[in-house]
C-alpha cells in the first residue's frame, strides 16, 4: 500500500490513507502487539481526530484497551506508551507533510520503533489482506486522558531549575502542537516567552510547520531581533524536532547542537556513549572526544539510531536533521528536552548561543542538506563516485555514501521519504573549500560535469 513508507505511515488523503485503512491499521496493529493497552493521540490536522477515532474502533475491535491522549506531539506517545507501561502507541501525523497527507508513527512496548524491519511490513500485508476475524466480544475499553503533568514532570527533570536565569525567547509553535506544552511548562521556568503562530490550527494559516526550510524561518528569525529575544526555536507540526535561532535571529544548523548537546551530557555522563549520523560528522566527533565521549555513527533515521543506542546504551544519540535521542526519554527522539537544556547551558555560563557555536562553526564550515531532484539517483550518483575514487579518498556505505578527503569530505544519499538525493559537504577550517567543493559536486550531480 502506497501509504505504508519505511520508518512510518503516511499518504494523501483519502486516496491513500482514510478511516477504513485506519481501521484496519488498528486491526492489524492488535494483532501484532498482542493483548494490552495501546495509547493513541494525534496533531492538529483537521483529519487527524477522526483517523485516531478509525484506528482506535479497530484496536478495540482486536482486544486492545486504548488509552486516547488527546491532541499532543509526537514525542508524548513516546512517553506515555513507556510510562504507562503499555503494550503500543500510535501517533496519527504526517509531521511536515502537505496539508492534504496525513499519517502514522507505531511504537511497541516501550516506546521501541515499529518500521520496515521490525514489524510494518507484517502490518501491512494485514492491512491488505483485510482478512480480520469477527470483533473480539467483549471488545476493548476506551479511555480518555488527557493529563500531562507526569510528562511535564519529566521535561523539567531534565534541568536545574535553579540554574536558569531569565531569558526573553522567541518560540514559534508554527500552529501545531507545541504551544500547549509551553503554555505547561511556563509557569516553572523563569522565562518571558514570545509567542508567535502561537494557537494550534489545522488549517495552517502560516504554512506547514517545517523550520528545516529556509523560506519557514523568517517570522521566527525576524521576531527575534525585532523583540530583542536571547534565543529563538522553531517545531515542527508533530514538535518531535525543534529548531534553534541565535540572537540575531541567525538559523543554527541541527548539526552544530548535536555536538553542542552531547558535550553538555558527557558533562553529566562521563566517557558515555554518543551516537551520530553519517551525513556530518567531523564537529559532533571532535567535541564528543573533547568531552571524554565515545563517538559512534549509525546509519540515518530514528529506526535505526534507537536501535543503535539501546546496543551501546548510549546517553543521547543527534542527527543534523533536528531529531534528538535521550536515553532517559526511552530512547527516543523529543523537540522539547533540547532546547531546555541549552537554555540551561546560557544561563549556567552566561555565554549567547553564539559565541558557544562560532569556533565550532569556523573549525567545521559546512554546507547544510542540499536537496536535488534527479531523474536517475544511482547514477547521478556513479557519476560522482567516477570522478572522486581516483582520487582515492577514503569511502564508507554506512548511508548512502561518505566520500573523506584530509580537509573536506561529503555524504551523498537518497532519501527514505522523498524522490531526492541529499547532499551535505564540510571542511576543515577553510569555508571557501567547501563552497567550491560543494559547488562542484553540484555540478557533477546535475550535468555530469564539474
Amino acid at each position: 500500500m502506497k501509504c505504508f513508507k519505511a520508518y512510518d505511515i503516511r499518504g494523501r488523503l483519502p486516496d491513500e490513507l482514510n478511516a477504513d485503512i485506519a481501521y484496519r491499521i488498528g486491526r492489524a496493529f492488535a494483532e501484532t502487539v498482542g493483548v494490552g493497552s495501546v495509547v493513541v493521540g494525534y496533531d492538529v490536522r483537521l483529519d487527524s481526530p477522526a483517523l485516531a477515532e478509525a484506528v482506535s474502533r479497530g484496536l478495540n475491535d482486536g482486544g486492545c484497551d486504548v488509552i486516547d491522549i488527546g491532541l499532543c506531539g509526537t514525542e508524548e506517545v513516546y512517553f506515555q506508551t513507556a510510562h504507562r507501561g503499555a503494550a503500543g502507541g500510535i501517533m496519527v501525523t504526517a509531521s511536515h507533510n502537505p496539508i492534504d497527507y496525513n499519517g502514522m508513527k507505531l511504537v511497541r512496548e516501550g516506546a521501541r520503533p515499529i518500521s520496515g524491519d521490525t514489524g510494518l511490513r507484517d502490518i501491512e500485508r494485514k492491512v491488505e489482506a483485510n482478512a480480520f476475524a469477527a470483533p473480539v466480544v467483549p471488545a476493548g475499553k476506551l479511555m480518555r486522558d488527557h493529563d500531562k503533568s507526569a510528562y511535564i514532570a519529566h521535561l523539567l527533570g531534565y534541568v536545574d531549575t535553579g540554574r536558569l536565569r531569565p531569558l526573553k525567547i522567541v518560540v514559534n509553535a508554527g500552529n501545531g502542537g507545541a504551544g500547549a506544552v509551553l503554555d505547561l511548562l511556563a509557569p516553572h521556568l523563569p522565562f518571558e516567552f514570545v509567542r508567535i503562530h502561537h494557537e494550534p490550527d489545522g488549517t495552517f494559516p502560516s504554512g506547514i510547520p517545517n523550520p528545516l526550510l529556509p523560506e519557514n524561518r523568517a517570522a521566527t528569525a525576524r521576531a527575534v531581533v525585532e523583540s530583542g529575544a536571547d534565543l529563538g526555536i522553531a517545531w515542527d507540526g508533530d514538535f518531535d524536532r525543534c529548531f534553534l535561532f541565535d540572537a540575531a535571529g541567525r538559523f543554527i544548523e541541527g548539526y552544530y547542537i548535536v555536538g553542542l548537546l552531547a558535550a553538555q551530557l558527557l558533562e553529566k555522563h562521563p566517557g558515555a556513549k554518543i551516537i551520530h549520523d553519517p551525513r556530518l560528522t567531523w564537529n559532533t566527533i571532535d567535541m564528543v572526544q573533547a568531552a571524554g565521549g565515545v563517538a559512534i555513527e549509525s546509519k540515518t533515521g530514528h529506526a535505526f539510531i534507537k536501535e543503535r543506542m539501546r546496543a551501546e546504551d548510549a546517553v543521547y544519540g543527534g542527527e543534523m536533521s533536528a531529531h534528538h535521542y535521550f536515553r532517559d526519554f526511552a530512547y527516543c527522539d523529543s523537540g522539547m528536552i533540547p532546547w531546555l537544556l541549552v537554555a540551561e547551558r546560557i544561563g549556567s555560563t552566561g555565554i549567547p548561543l553564539a559565541a558557544m557555536l562560532e569556533e565550532r562553526m569556523q573549525a567545521c564550515p559546512c554546507s547544510g542538506e542540499i536537496n536535488f531532484r534527479v531523474e536517475d539517483a544511482a547514477a547521478a550518483v556513479a557519476r560522482v563516485m567516477r570522478f572522486y575514487e581516483p582520487q582515492q579518498p577514503q569511502i564508507e556505505h554506512v548511508d548512502g555514501v561518505s566520500v573523506a578527503f584530509a580537509h573536506w569530505r561529503f555524504n551523498l544519499r537518497s532519501s527514505n521519504t522523498e524522490p531526492l538525493l541529499r547532499l551535505n559537504v564540510e571542511s576543515r577550517g577553510d569555508e571557501a573549500l567547501m563552497r567550491e567543493r560543494t559547488a562542484e559536486l553540484e555540478g557533477l550531480i546535475l550535468h555530469g560535469d564539474a
